[in-house]
């Protein structure tokens, strides 16, 4: 029984309805009746099945009433089982599943539903109100369950309770009030959506306590309750496949009452609107016949396009609706010919193949392979493993490796090949060899794998490694199951504090393996899942150093070879030595000849590798000779020397050939037969910088960081000639026109041309003292121009070898910009000559024959909406006679300028994530390269590229060959590309980039008017298909008479809405030293600032009380009760936007690329814990705007003007659904919260309707684009929101408020809303809210629109009234507000998040930060407030303890520059009081005083913008330094300047630091003790008794830089700070000789310590309190160092260079700045 407590089994039942026999159903109740009829059991289960009848539960479980009228079954404490056994099958096949229940309350409950796939896969389906969270598995999804009284959809109901707060849980027991529920289950598309599979019928029921049930039902119907047939007829509802509730399966109602007034409806189904057959077969009817006839069958050679390129196969009508079987997607629009646009791609696709690579090692040179046929050898080159084959020197690369290779493993048979990567966490990958197929990648969780290990079966991997704090640690994996698609997991893993160089497996025994390393040898196993180590007991040997060791197949031993010379034979099954020798120099004979090496005694040759084969032995020493041997050692019998020292030595498994690498850079074999030596590879030992080819004789030059100049032959790459320059190093090389000379430019400023003929040197001339950056001969060899880094240009007349220097000119080349080994430019012609200079934000274009100016273009002021100067770094001449010249910007950027006039022709922005380094134009100037941190090709457009990875670091040089064949990439190695691109030979070649008309494109565009469909119209999603034009894009063959499309130019559109990160000179870190877990210096505790840059980046929930904001690349989530705040780190870059889902459960947020990604990063954030959950990559460029569905299943995001692609994701996994690319930008984009299948998108002068519709995993986009009317004119729509009543309000760049009719999407109704851009609208029932940039927020009352409406075009504006305007301090970025809208939070570009109350008519400031850079921060004595002073002119007084702002006091038009706090207040009119002085960009000196919040003073004793100010240790006066280097000395109390020191003068004061002293110290008298630093390395250092009118110069100190240094284009500020533990001594840092910190004495004269640093510091503190020292660097890293323990520990979470930081008087907090955040940080170290 139902209370028994024990399970509930139920008989096995064959019987039907009614009495009728069983249908023959697959594995149903009652063995062996029969094949299953698919037919026969779709009709008997029609319309529907009751469950519980059919199986007559009632007959055997307890019935009674529970409340309502009607039976109901208990399931308490026990369970309902359908069928009886597991062997069984219900065999139920309905579409849907009704279970009819009412949980019990405060209870818990679970139901599972076992479905049977068609492919007989079991899977259950699980829901609970246990579960808190989805999860899945291949086999099983459990669905949490939420309890309420909700009406709706479950969507409806998980909004509403978290909104209105209503409801205590979301997921837990039943209320109280619980109410019955209908629960219906699309069982078809749950497996399809979350597992991809399809449904084949319902297996078993199980129901379990603690719930009632009324019953269960199946269905292939789609009912709806509380409808009766009459109202359904009426609605024509049968038409979208809905039947009222049959009166079995309905609640009963009594009269007068809404059934969902008293029960719950909750569906999961998939929803979309299905076209008839008939509809399509209209639209098939449509296409031109030999469009049908191409494209229905699908000839090889064509396919269509949509995105990023699903193919569609053939065209498929299923049962009776008409569908693609592939999803065949559209792009529609509404319009005329003038609408359509052109989908192009580069073609080919990839247009570069990757052909050779000349280079080897990069992380180590030991590694590389033997294949087991002998034939090829595997090695690495960086980041690319490469195969080589050594008879043709054919190679094969595998690619997919992050970092330098640093280790390689084959198995015995060649087939599967393991390798490691450098690195943080080392990444292990493993190939399929034959296939070049990544098997497996997986993390080691060990730092940097430098030795790798596969047992000869391939099953067993071994690498060893370091764990994270330095001891060595070896890990051992099973890899057994790889092939077969299975998971590597980790066999056993051991921590040792023994050195090991070399681990290997055994050949006989996959368990087993021995290691060697300094001072020991050690014999490994795993057992029972641990592997444990003994040592073998070396004796006399115990302290070599061993380096690698190798197996003698067929015995039980193994050599290893040391340091020392020794080679020892240890028997590895007693643990003992065998025999031990000893390689010795030679010795030197009278006829100087040297005898064969012998093994005595005496001081030995270091052996670095070792290989045994059956019959010999080859080692590898340090003297660069690899030796074979018998296995007895009698003698040497073969013997090679090479360059250098040998690496590592390994005999191939025929025994007929030895392979050798060397520590220069060298790969070859040694011939055993014929005794001959082959090399296969040389290569460059350190990154490559410039290379240069001779198109003649098919020759390539290249220089490089290892001081060599190296000749190769680009047919075969082998290396021809050799230069080495030992004390110098080559910068820049060009190869001569026509003769066999080439030039090579020298870091020490020499120019020297060399003859290959004669392998001689022919000139060399110095005109230059700087490292020498470009280099570049005439076309015709007659001239040569060389610039140096000191900015000198020189000019020679090269007609005779013996060239002669015919001009030089001084300071005209940018001695500002990167030194680069290509910053000569010459056009085609030889006539023009291009640099950058003088400066670096100009480019000048000089008469290339003599020299003369002709034109001078600055970059800079190109771009009007930018806040930071643009400067110039490479460039490039178009080919003749097109007169464009490219140039590449530290904004990332490429310009085309016309290079007669200078004149902006277009510009193509985010180029690369790092600088362009090079540009290369092919000779038809159809094609451009571009190099950064990847190589990038790009069609005569400049729209789109092509993207190719292999370089591990960023590329230097890229360049077309000069038959265009090929292209030539160098940075950590030399790669030569196949150029695939057919060239063209009836167009212009100089025409192509830029005329449009002549491009050739191979893209065609059908446009198919099919206004004769009748597309259906659905009042659920409200949008009516009609008309519109639908576009299909197909590749086809190139018709000459074709004109190809305008190109689209990446300009930024008339609008604010698009998101532009601030320009940043700073770089990401490389490698961050984060503190141990758990032990952390410091906390951040408050952020101060609001980031007014970006857009939409604030949300507020009024029901949850969640509110949060972005500054820089730190979320600050932050209580508005409280004023507590928690910080989000993640981001490297600026975020631009965020969203939140509407159950305030998910934070969605954006920034750029960064961290290595080539993608903008959108983060996932779990609100409850803060945790990120997911990180997703699409968008190129930037993310502008993202927002939630009202089901919060979808998520869109939207890019920016460069980017213009609008991605769709599944927010249960995060996947991308969908993807689609604009040819114009889109400005905003928002879902409909009546219909969670609809969004709308805004852009130029028209609104986009988006229809989402689903089948399975797929996904459809169905799109209607409508215009704005002719009468509001050219214009950009720039914002939209959705009202609940059917209206879609969209605001423009000129003011207007468009209203659109969301059911015909047709505009009815304008008005002027503004006198400028509106970009911000928020509509909530008949208010609407509007945001511009003309600084005002307005509440309109819209009452009256709804019923306008109706009236179409007759509407009218005057029915639109303004009910409140407030004015704010800057434009309107971002807008949340209540349900009602009578409050909410307004952010804008000041830098400030409003607070607004319209029924008040107030505007309170709730967050408040600088708009630009912060360059000071003070504190009052009693460290009650803090002071902040900005670039925007402003000093603002913050109260510590609650981080608000106080007071600010503004200074228009000027920059305030330094800022200090009065140590003392001081008196003045009887009043006392605190004051802060301020020093500002035009010279002037402010005073103010807190406490009556103005002005006292103001003073002007400097000429130039103040760069430094401090108060004496008494405050009686006033130390300020200017930018001239200057100091004043100054009185508080009268004003007037007392003296002024001239001894920086020249230089900018940095630095100005007061203390006190003992009167008597230092031996002169003086109570103060100051310093000042400035910007040239001095400091000087001043005892002062102002009383007395005396002040001296105690100490000058200058700190050395290095003499040619190759420092960053600004250089690091120069700060120095007495200690505070000890006065009299002297912390200084700033560009030196080393990265570090300076300690220096007072009393000794002299630097007592110094602390290293990875960079130059730009911020400097010292704690007052404990011996803690904080440095800020320009790679956005915070560095806190334990002066006393010497540790240190870096802190991320800045936006840009960390160029402020100030510990707090008692040293518990340190404020940081970063450009205009500030971060608080809290003590936590004691």
């Amino acid at each position: 029984g139902a209370g028994s407590g024990g399970a509930v089994e139920l008989r096995a039942v064959a019987a039907g309805r009614a009495g009728e026999p069983w249908p023959k159903v697959p594995g149903a109740l009652g063995a062996g009746l029969g094949q299953w009829d698919p037919v026969t059991v779709r009709v008997w289960q029609h319309p529907y099945l009751n469950v519980f009848k059919h199986f007559k539960v009632e007959e055997w479980k307890r019935s009674t009433k529970e409340g309502d009228n009607f039976a109901s079954m208990h399931v308490l404490f026990n369970y309902i089982q359908l069928p009886k056994t597991s062997t069984q099958s219900l065999g139920l096949t309905g579409h849907y599943l009704y279970l009819l229940f009412k949980p019990m309350p405060g209870k818990y409950f679970v139901v599972h539903l076992d479905v049977t796939t068609e492919d007989s896969q079991v899977v259950r389906i699980s829901f609970s109100n246990l579960f808190k969270e989805f999860k899945s598995t291949a086999t099983w999804l459990q669905f949490p369950f939420i309890c309420g009284a909700a009406k709706g959809s479950v969507y409806e109901c998980t909004a509403r309770t978290s909104k209105q707060g209503k409801e205590k849980h979301l997921v837990g027991v039943a209320p109280s009030n619980v109410r019955w529920t209908c629960l219906m289950l699309d069982l078809h598309y749950i497996l399809s959506m979350y597992l991809n599979r399809r449904y084949s019928h319902l297996k078993s029921i199980k129901l379990c306590s603690n719930l009632l049930v009324k019953n269960v039902y199946t269905s292939d119907l789609l009912f709806e309750p509380g409808v009766t047939f009459s109202e359904a007829r009426q609605a024509k509802m049968a038409f979208h496949g809905i039947s009222p509730m049959p009166r079995e399966m309905a609640f009963p109602v009594p009269k007068g009452e809404n059934w969902h007034d008293r029960y719950d409806y909750i569906r999961y189904v998939y929803e979309m609107l299905l076209f008839k057959e008939e509809t399509w077969s209209a639209f098939r009817s449509s296409l031109p016949s030999h469009f049908r006839e191409k494209h229905e069958t699908h000839p090889e050679g064509h396919s269509s396009m949509w995105g990023r390129g699903n193919l569609v196969d053939h065209w498929d009508v299923i049962c009776s609706w008409c569908w693609y079987s592939l999803r065949l997607t559209c792009f529609i629009q509404a319009g005329t010919f003038d609408n359509i646009f052109f989908f192009q791609r580069l073609l080919p696709d990839p247009i570069l193949k990757l052909r050779t690579i000349i280079g080897f090692g990069g992380c180590s040179t030991k590694w590389a392979l033997w294949t087991k046929n002998s034939s090829a050898v595997v090695y690495p080159c960086h980041a690319i493993i490469i195969t080589m084959q050594i008879e043709t020197g054919e190679q094969r690369f595998f690619i997919g490796h992050t970092d330098k290779v640093s280790a390689l493993a084959f198995n015995g048979n060649s087939t599967l090949l393991a390798s490691a990567q450098m690195g943080h966490l080392s990444m292990v990958r493993l190939w399929d060899f034959q296939k070049g197929k990544c098997l497996s990648m997986f993390k080691t969780h060990v730092h940097s794998v430098s030795s790798l290990s596969l047992s000869y079966s391939g099953a067993v991997l071994c690498g060893i490694g370091k764990d994270g704090h330095g001891k060595t640690m070896v890990v051992v994996w099973n890899t057994a199951q790889v092939n077969q698609g299975g998971e590597v997991v980790v066999l056993a893993k051991a921590h040792t504090d023994v050195d090991i160089q070399t681990l290997k497996i055994a050949f006989f025994d996959d368990t087993r393996m021995v290691s060697c390393g300094r001072d020991n040898v050690r014999l490994w196993r795993v057992r029972s899942g641990a592997l444990r180590s003994c040592p073998v007991n070396l004796g006399e040997y115990h302290s070599l150093e061993f380096t690698d060791l190798a197996f003698e197949k067929g015995h039980s031993a193994d050599f290893v070879c040391s340091k020392s010379g020794h080679i020892l034979e240890i028997d590895y099954k007693n643990f003992t030595i065998r025999n031990a020798r000893r390689l010795l120099p030679s010795q030197i004979q009278h006829s100087h000849r040297r005898e064969k090496q012998t093994f005595n005694s005496g001081p030995g040759i270091a052996i670095n590798s070792i290989s045994v084969s059956s019959t010999f032995c080859a080692t590898a020493s340090e003297d660069g000779y690899v030796r074979l041997w018998p296995l007895d050692f009698s003698a040497v019998f073969l013997e090679a020397e090479h360059e250098g020292p040998v690496s590592s030595v390994s005999i191939s498994p025929d025994s007929l050939k030895v392979l050798c690498t060397t520590s220069t850079g060298n790969l070859g074999y040694l011939d055993v037969q014929s005794r001959g030596y082959n090399t296969l590879m040389r290569s460059h030992t350190d990154s490559v910088l410039a290379f240069s080819v001779d198109g003649l004789r098919k020759q390539m030059a290249t220089v490089s960081q290892d001081n060599t100049i190296r000749i190769w032959d680009l047919a075969s790459m082998q290396q021809l000639y050799d230069f080495t320059a030992s004390d110098e190093m080559p910068c820049t090389v060009a190869f001569h026109p026509a003769q066999q000379i080439f030039a090579c430019g020298f870091s020490s400023g020499v120019v020297r041309t060399f003859s290959l003929t004669a392998s001689d040197l022919l000139m060399e001339h110095k005109q230059h003292r700087g490292a020498v950056t470009g280099l570049t001969f005439s076309p015709d060899g007659n001239l040569m121009f060389s610039s140096c880094s000191h900015g000198t240009l020189a000019l020679y007349n090269c007609a005779a070898q013996k060239s002669h220097v015919l001009r030089v000119l001084g300071n005209v080349v940018s001695q500002d910009a990167e030194h680069s080994p290509n910053a000569l430019a010459l056009s085609g012609d030889g006539r023009f000559l291009a640099f950058v200079g003088p400066s670096k934000y100009t480019v000048t274009v000089m008469d290339a024959h003599s020299l003369d100016e002709l034109l001078r273009i600055d970059i800079s002021i190109l771009d009007l909406d930018s806040t930071s100067l643009d400067s110039a770094l490479r460039i490039c001449f178009a080919p003749m006679p097109v007169g464009h010249l490219l140039v590449s910007t530290s904004s990332n950027k490429v310009l085309v300028l016309d290079a007669k006039t200078g004149r902006l022709v277009r510009e193509v922005s985010c180029v690369h994530k790092l600088s362009c380094s090079s540009l290369a134009l092919s000779e038809d100037a159809r094609y451009l390269l571009t190099a950064g941190d990847r190589v990038k090709t790009w069609p005569s457009t400049l729209t789109f590229s092509q993207v190719y990875i292999g370089h591990s670091e960023p590329v230097r040089q890229v360049a077309f060959t000069p038959d265009q064949q090929h292209v030539i990439s160098i940075g950590d190695a030399i790669f030569l590309w196949d150029f695939l691109a057919v060239s063209r030979v009836e167009s212009p070649k100089a025409e192509a980039m830029y005329n449009p008309a002549s491009v050739c494109v191979s893209t065609y565009t059908y446009l198919l008017n099919i206004q004769n469909i009748n597309w259906p119209s659905c009042s659920r999603c409200a949008i009516t298909m009609s008309k519109v034009r639908l576009i299909l894009c197909f590749v086809l063959e190139p018709r000459k008479e074709t004109k190809g499309p305008e190109p689209q130019h990446y300009i930024r559109p008339d609008s604010y809405r698009h998101f532009t990160p601030r320009f940043k000179a700073s770089a990401l870190p490389k490698s961050v030293s984060y503190p141990p877990a758990g032990n952390k210096g410091l906390k951040l505790k408050a952020v101060i600032g609001y980031n007014g840059n970006g857009r939409g980046n604030m949300v507020w929930n009024p029901d949850t009380g969640f509110f949060a904001y972005t500054c820089g690349c730190v979320i600050v989530v932050e209580d508005l009760h409280s004023g507590s705040q928690q910080h989000w780190l993640g981001h490297p870059e600026e975020i631009s936007t965020l969203a939140v889902s509407h159950d305030a459960q998910v934070l969605a947020s954006a920034s750029g690329q960064g961290n290595g990604d080539s993608r903008c990063q959108i983060r996932i954030w779990n609100i409850q814990d803060g945790t990120c959950q997911k990180v997703i990559f699409h968008h190129e460029t930037q993310v502008q705007a993202m927002a939630y569905s009202r089901d919060d299943r979808l998520l869109v995001t939207l890019g920016d003007y460069s980017d213009r692609t609008l991605a769709l994701w599944n927010t249960h996994t995060y996947d991308l659904m969908s993807s689609t690319h604009f040819l114009e930008p889109v400005h905003e984009v928002a879902f409909n919260p009546l219909s969670a299948g609809e969004l709308a998108c805004v852009g130029r002068g028209a609104v986009t309707f988006w229809l989402i519709e689903q089948w399975g995993a797929d996904i459809s986009l169905k799109v209607h684009r409508a215009s704005i009317p002719d009468t509001i004119g050219q214009v950009e729509l720039t914002s939209l929101c959705y009202s609940t009543n059917y209206l879609l309000y969209s605001g423009t760049n000129t003011g207007q408020i468009c209203v659109w009719d969301t059911q015909t999407n047709r505009c009815f109704m304008t008005w002027e809303a503004d006198e400028g851009e509106i970009g911000v609208l928020l509509c909530c029932g008949n208010r609407l809210v509007s945001g511009s940039n003309t600084k005002r927020i307005r509440l309109w009352s819209v009452a009256a629109v709804q019923e306008l409406r109706l009236k179409g075009s007759d509407a009218r504006s005057s029915s639109v009234l303004l009910e409140h305007e407030i004015t704010l301090d800057g434009t309107i970025v971002g807008a949340t507000f209540d349900d009602s809208l009578d409050m909410g939070i307004v952010g804008t570009t000041a830098g400030t998040l409003w607070y607004i109350n319209w029924a008040e008519s107030t505007s309170i400031r709730l967050i408040s930060g600088h708009k630009n850079k912060v360059n000071e921060v003070t504190f009052s004595p009693d460290e009650s407030h803090c002071a902040t002073c900005g670039e925007d002119g402003s000093v603002r007084v913050w109260s510590l303890t609650s981080m608000e702002l106080v007071v600010q006091f503004q200074v228009l038009n000027q920059s305030c520059q330094c800022l200090a706090w009065s140590p003392v207040p001081i008196s003045r009119g009887g009043a006392e009081g605190q004051h802060v002085v301020a020093g500002y960009s035009d010279g002037t000196i402010r005073v103010f005083s807190i406490s009556r919040t103005e002005m006292e003073l103001k003073m002007h004793p400097h000429s130039v913008a103040l760069t430094a100010i401090a108060y004496s240790a008494d405050g009686e006066i006033i130390l300020s330094g200017g930018k001239d280097g200057l100091m004043a000395v100054s009185s508080p109390r009268t004003g007037m300047t007392i003296r002024v020191l001239i001894d920086h003068k020249g230089s900018p004061i940095t630095v100005i630091q007061c203390t006190r002293k003992q009167y008597h110290d230092f031996g002169v008298e003086g109570g103060e003790l100051w310093l000042a630093a400035s910007s040239d390395r001095r400091v000087s250092v001043w005892v002062s008794a102002w009383l007395n009118d005396k002040c001296e110069l105690i100490d000058w100190l200058s700190f050395p830089a290095p003499a040619s240094p190759e420092a960053p284009s600004s250089l690091p500020p120069s700060l120095a700070a007495f200690c505070p533990w000890d006065n009299s001594t002297l912390v200084y840092v700033g560009f030196g000789m080393q990265k570090e910190i300076l300690f220096y004495s007072l009393c000794r004269k002299q630097v007592v310590e110094k602390i290293p640093l990875s960079h130059f510091a730009t911020s400097l503190s010292l704690s007052p309190a404990a011996h803690f020292l904080a440095v800020g660097f320009n790679e956005r890293v915070l560095r806190l160092i334990d002066c006393t323990t010497r540790t240190e520990q870096d802190f991320v979470g800045h936006d840009d260079s960390v160029h402020l930081c100030r510990f707090t008087p008692s040293g518990k907090r340190l404020f940081t700045a970063s450009y205009n955040e500030i971060l608080v940080w809290e003590i936590t170290s004691t």
